[in-house]
């Protein structure tokens, strides 16, 4: 019976750390080098587990996505008031931007002339947008709300309403009141839905 490899789980431990070197130095400005020294390895073996940086900064944009999931897989499973769509907002208007993680995607924004980043971003954007469309339709099912704006597009506008709220966050815009007041108010108002 051949041994299990070790190099998945070497990748989920070293993740989080080549994340926070990306997220620190951006995509450009990381070396394989830092990576490694940040790791506590030697470059080989991050190269044993990845073939380049890119790969690494790709695993980074799928464990962005991941992290949030596990976050709000954990947030909806503990009762609380609201609908669920209410408590991911709530608690993105309190935690958004904590672990730097939006400077990941805004360097691989910077980097969507190279198709597998633009892949790995539209992937992970879609990814998004799906969790989303659940959570407003969720909000809204049972609801009586009139004429109501399209979920998907809902979906990508709260997408875009966190965007911004991390590019306040990025360039001290605002400050974290108005910026939690921003992603709340706003916020519902898109989730209820409702259009004239």
């Amino acid at each position: 019976m051949p041994r299990p490899s070790l190099a998945n789980d070497k990748r989920r431990e070293l993740i989080p750390v080549i994340a926070r070197a990306f997220a620190d130095l951006w995509y450009r400005r990381t070396t394989t080098a830092e990576l490694a020294k940040r790791c506590k390895v030697q470059e080989n073996i991050l190269y044993r587990l990845w073939p380049d940086k890119k790969a690494m900064f790709i695993a980074t944009i799928s464990y962005v996505y991941e992290l949030a999931e596990r976050t709000w897989a954990g947030l909806l499973d503990r009762d609380g008031s609201g609908s669920s769509a209410e408590r991911v907002l709530d608690y993105e208007s309190r935690h958004l931007g904590e672990f730097g993680h939006s400077r990941i995607i805004f360097a691989g924004l910077s980097e969507t002339d190279d198709p597998e980043v633009r892949r790995a971003l539209a992937r992970m954007y879609q990814r998004y947008q799906r969790f989303v469309v659940e959570q407003v339709a969720s909000h809204r099912d049972g609801r009586s709300h009139g004429k109501e704006a399209d979920r998907a597009l809902t979906a990508w506008a709260l997408i875009g309403l966190g965007t911004v709220a991390s590019i306040a966050l990025e360039m001290k815009l605002l400050g974290s009141r108005d910026r939690r007041r921003l992603m709340k108010e706003m916020g519902r108002l898109l989730l209820d839905g409702r259009v004239s």
